[in-house]
């Protein structure tokens, strides 16, 4: 009984073919939606059943209807009419739309023929397409024009629309290295921070790692690494915003030294710290263990 208290968002993604309907399910998906690309109008009832034994991990669902003939219709219109009548689930229509023009470009672009007119012209698959859809289009809670509009700018207007914060879905991991392990391949920004004083060489402090506050203070008493920390956040904090407009998910900052033990470990923390403030920040010390070596 406790499961059917749970309210699960139902986002059902739709519209003209070439309006942008991949670009969609990708930002949902980036927002943390379970997502499902080309689900037959005839599969929702299922779908949505084994969704609802497990409402806890799938609290939010997103699927794209590329509709392409009448007899799907039907079915989807008796879904929708169902799930009205039902307390554990909220459904919502996106639909998207692009003028002919656009759409025709687009088509031009990538060179495929539209759906409903593989032998012919772009333009005759589109005005049936809108003949079909125009009953749906109406029953739609929410209508996106994606005419002139970039993959970027769609993005942004997806998550403007269906998320408060925008960078409540943007991540940013920070993850400590040493040079002599080898560079993360996934890093977005690295930096170097080899040029520090090392604790390593401080009898009392070699066996120790940067989470240890010894070491941490050690790190910090040195007017350089003050300083090297306040341009690196001046920089983040003019960097994160873009990297937020561009529609980036996630951003790995990797900062490393020769063991990543030490500097790395407690500049990582620290760093981590600062962008937890205004965006989710995640700090991962890839190298910490590496010898086996107390914290």
């Amino acid at each position: 009984m406790q499961e059917q208290n749970k309210i699960v968002e139902l986002v059902i993604i739709t519209g003209m073919s070439g309006a942008g309907k991949t670009i969609a399910i990708q930002s949902f998906e980036d927002m943390g939606y379970f997502c499902v690309d080309n689900l037959p109008p005839t599969l929702l009832p299922k779908f949505l059943e084994l969704m609802k034994e497990n409402p806890e991990e799938n609290k939010k669902l997103a699927v794209v209807m590329d509709l392409r003939g009448r007899e799907f219709f039907d079915s989807l219109y008796e879904t929708l009419d169902q799930l009205g009548a039902q307390t554990w689930i909220q459904e919502h229509v996106l639909f998207l739309d692009a003028s002919d023009e656009s759409l025709v470009q687009r088509y031009k672009e990538s060179r495929r023929s539209h759906p409903l007119a593989p032998e012919g012209l772009p333009l005759t698959g589109i005005k049936q397409e809108r003949n079909i859809l125009d009953e749906l289009k109406g029953r739609a809670q929410k209508l996106l024009d994606t005419t002139g509009l970039s993959a970027r700018e769609l993005r942004e207007k997806i998550l403007t629309n269906y998320t408060e914060k925008t960078q409540d879905i943007f991540s940013v991991q920070v993850v400590s290295f040493g040079f002599k392990h080898g560079v993360p391949i996934d890093a977005d920004l690295m930096f170097d921070v080899r040029f520090l004083p090392n604790p390593h060489y401080v009898e009392s402090m070699r066996d120790l790692t940067g989470l240890n506050q010894e070491v941490s203070g050690y790190v910090f008493k040195w007017k350089e690494t003050r300083q090297f920390v306040r341009k690196l956040q001046d920089l983040l904090m003019f960097m994160l915003p873009h990297y937020v407009r561009e529609g980036k998910s996630q951003l790995v900052i990797a900062i490393g030294c020769t063991g990543g033990q030490h500097r790395s470990v407690a500049l990582s923390e620290k760093i981590g710290e600062i962008i937890n403030d205004q965006y989710n920040a995640h700090v991962y010390h890839r190298d910490i263990d590496k010898k086996g070596i107390k914290q």
